[in-house]
């Protein structure tokens, strides 16, 4: 029988892990085993503060199809996500949200398209849930932003929830980066893609730990992973700039020069210092984001650190 792996970051998800191991277990007895499959659930603990620990061993006594990784801190969800990938058996692996936020009935139909050819099967959400409209709208205008940069299709309803075959995952596995995007890799590696429609479920319990700041400094990350378009932004905007000032050195030469008029406009030069200031540090800050990349890449650091790996036999 082939195995089907359940990979889960959680961080600070201690009311909700009870939940999903019990909706996991659900799942393979009564629709992945019928399809003659052996399911896991690997549950990465991201050095969470709450008793995310003590539930998982508790869980992992009661349940024998649940293992965990204890990280020795938080490294956030991205390389917490690839800790899994890392210690993943399965022929497949499904990677979703610790939260139950992604539905588990969608997988058997994740797993009949796989068995049709596809190696990434992943669920395209049909609305967003409970997000504000602000939110929608800024993330709806990140993914278009994205998208427009770069070569490669970003979906912009598509989240961390899918199917990866297990070609997928030994590519995922030799991409070591330590500022990790994760959606920008999926669209990398490529393979034969198909999306799954499916209804965000609301968070069982607790409260979401990415806040704005956190949501922020993940565009950030994500931008400057998968396209080196802010560089090639700055440089037009020096180009414009430059050319722009030129043209309006010309104007001043000639109108001194024909009619005499005295070289005046303080404000209007103190203006023109300021912006083209601005667009320094804009285009400064730019390079900045992408030289911190590149001493973090140097160090040759791993992406995370484990403190346990707690699994049961394989069966």
């Amino acid at each position: 029988m082939k195995t089907i792996s359940i990979v889960a970051p959680a961080y600070n998800e201690a009311a909700n892990l009870p939940a999903l191991a019990e909706a996991v277990g659900a799942l393979l007895e009564k629709k992945l085993l019928p399809m003659g499959y052996v399911g896991r659930l690997l549950i990465v603990n991201d050095g969470s503060s709450d008793d995310t620990a003590q539930i998982l061993q508790q869980l992992h006594s009661r349940y024998p199809f649940l293992d965990y990784i204890n990280l020795s801190r938080n490294f956030g969800k991205e390389n917490a996500l690839l800790a899994g990938i890392d210690h993943a058996d399965g022929d497949a692996v499904v990677i979703i949200d610790s939260d139950l936020q992604h539905p588990l009935d969608v997988i058997p139909d994740m797993i009949k398209c796989w068995e049709d050819g596809y190696d990434d099967v992943y669920g395209e959400r049909l609305d967003r849930g409970k997000e504000s409209w602000m939110r929608r709208k800024l993330s709806l205008s990140y993914y278009n932003l994205l998208q427009r940069s770069t070569p490669m299709e970003i979906l912009p309803n598509v989240g961390d929830f899918r199917l990866l075959d297990r070609r997928c995952i030994r590519i995922l596995r030799e991409l070591r980066e330590t500022q990790r995007y994760n959606k920008g890799l999926f669209a990398w590696i490529g393979f034969k893609k198909k999306g799954v429609p499916y209804q965000t479920a609301d968070r069982t319990a607790g409260k979401s730990s990415f806040n704005l700041r956190r949501l922020i400094r993940l565009s950030i990350e994500g931008i400057s992973s998968t396209t080196t378009a802010p560089l090639r932004f700055a440089t037009w905007l020096g180009i414009i700039v430059s050319f722009i000032a030129f043209c309006y050195l010309l104007i001043v030469l000639c109108k001194t020069i024909i009619w005499g008029e005295p070289v005046r406009g303080y404000p209007t030069i103190l203006c023109v210092i300021l912006f083209l200031g601005g667009c320094q540090l804009l285009a400064l800050g730019i390079i900045g984001e992408y030289i911190a990349r590149i001493f973090s890449e140097s160090k040759h650091r791993p992406p995370y650190i484990a403190r346990d790996i707690v699994k049961h036999p394989s069966p």
